[in-house]
């Protein structure tokens, strides 16, 4: 399971950064167009975010659902070709601004007219049909139907066991346009040779259908009350550690019934992308599990993981297919050996590359070819931030590094990007933002911030000001 066949490079940029006139990305022609501008620019791989429903901070990572769809992302103009929307309905859904995603008015809006459209479908047994035969995402369905009639207190304080069948096919109605939209996007993207990564996120929310239905496979208590949960200990990106707060998996009964679960999870997951991106991989190996009483990530402390049983099982569901191993943070060699033995690719940050350690993997010219190599991940500022916020001699340290020797560093990104693509590493990805040379207010995630994330777009200008041939010659010099 080697990263390429051949060298190639690509993009970051989740679904909600697309351009587009209705407040968020989706999978309407602004998609296509991406796509267009991937092929056209010699670029081979777009890689996005998790398309589970996010959270309440608008967070992909913490889901009422693995193998749900985010019905934000469902084109409007498509439903509206299709009479499932009005002309009017389409023209009062007009965003306001076009820079970053309008979170509250999405909140306030896109359900009432997504309902709307909902009870206009005429094929509700074909839809319903659709998401019976995917029992996964069925409880997605059911669970948020029920959710709505308990009142959305937690699921360990329902009353009700039975729910209302409209709630029921809205979610159908959405899970099944959000299945079928995407997979024109997919058809149009392999079709001009361009390959899509999804992600996964290693945990859930407790506040999910997974958990809901499957309690037997999470760290609960009788009362459905997490006994410990997840997080991470201090790090590069927090002193303090992060308190994630997702139930732990019971690895044990997990690998009694052969991960029935975790395959169902990726089958789901690679039936909509060509590879994927195992979000924490080093969980795998062991895990930081904090008490659920604990005021802080420090109180954990590092339990065994699955190692090779879970990954044998994932690799039986992948088959040829790409998966990536998230290995950045402290890594142990019991996690290295584990990733080695898995033959799976790491990953590789140039943002970590400059921290001290002349031996660190981050240093392009260590990256071996069975890797992925980024300027920046979600999770990190922007190449522009980085490069901004460093002391005068890191920077030059950086840029000598990179062969750029002007005094004047605003014009380094085309060095900085050169180092990446002439490395050994199968392929190199960078966030879209990086490519435009875009600062710290376009970052897309902060860890530990919980406002302010997730909200950046490009614009139609913007993607039009990137110059394709540019990038086509570059991925061309570096036999990408």
């Amino acid at each position: 399971m080697t990263v390429t066949k051949k060298r190639a490079a690509g993009v970051l940029m989740h679904i909600s950064s697309l351009h587009g006139d209705y407040s968020v990305g989706s999978f309407g022609k602004e998609a296509l167009a991406f796509i267009d501008f991937l092929a056209d620019a010699g670029f081979s791989y777009w890689q996005v975010l998790p398309f589970c429903i996010p959270d309440a901070c608008n967070s992909p990572y913490k889901s009422v659902s693995a193998f749900s769809g985010n019905p934000y992302f469902i084109d409007l103009p498509t439903l509206a070709a299709e009479g499932l929307i009005t002309a009017d309905e389409l023209k009062s859904a007009a965003q306001d601004a076009p820079y970053q995603t309008e979170s509250k008015r999405l909140s306030l809006e896109r359900e009432l007219l997504l309902r709307r459209a909902a009870k206009r479908a005429k094929n509700r047994e074909e839809i319903l049909q659709f998401i019976t035969e995917r029992p996964y995402i069925d409880e997605a369905c059911r669970f948020l139907a029920l959710d709505k009639a308990n009142g959305f207190l937690p699921w360990q304080d329902w009353k009700r066991t039975t729910y209302d069948e409209e709630d029921y096919f809205y979610h159908a109605f959405t899970q099944y346009h959000f299945i079928k939209q995407w997979q024109t996007v997919k058809s149009y993207a392999n079709a001009k040779g361009i390959a899509l990564i999804g992600d996964l996120p290693i945990y859930v929310g407790l506040h999910s259908a997974d958990v809901y239905f499957h309690p037997d496979q999470f760290q609960l208590d009788e009362k459905g009350a997490p006994t410990a949960v997840a997080g991470c200990p201090p790090d590069y990106f927090s002193e303090d550690g992060q308190f994630w707060g997702n139930p732990l998996y019971r690895w044990d009964v997990m690998k009694e019934d052969g991960f029935v679960w975790w395959r169902a999870r990726m089958a789901h997951t690679l039936s909509m992308f060509d590879g994927v991106r195992i979000d924490h991989f080093r969980g795998i190996e062991s895990y930081w599990s904090i008490p659920a009483t604990a005021e802080s990530a420090k109180e954990g402390k590092w339990i065994k993981g699955p190692g090779m049983a879970y990954v044998r099982a994932m690799k039986e569901v992948a088959g040829e297919q790409l998966i990536i191993a998230e290995d950045l943070g402290d890594i142990p060699p019991a996690v290295q050996r584990l990733l080695k033995q898995s033959g799976f690719p790491g990953m590789r940050v140039f943002q970590f590359a400059f921290l001290g350690d002349p031996k660190t993997p981050h240093l392009p010219h260590n990256y071996p070819e069975n890797c992925i190599a980024y300027t920046g991940t979600h999770d990190n500022n922007t190449l522009l931030g980085y490069v901004w916020e460093q002391d005068e001699s890191s920077r030059r340290r950086m840029l000598d590094y990179c062969g750029y020797t002007d005094k004047d560093w605003d014009k380094s990104y085309e060095a900085i990007l050169r180092t990446m693509l002439r490395s050994h590493a199968g392929l190199v990805l960078f966030p879209v933002q990086d490519l435009l040379g875009f600062g710290a207010d376009t970052r897309m995630n902060t860890p530990g911030k919980a406002e302010g994330n997730w909200g950046y777009r490009i614009t139609r200008e913007q993607l039009a000001a990137l110059d394709r041939r540019r990038f086509a010659h570059l991925n061309a010099l570096y036999d990408r």
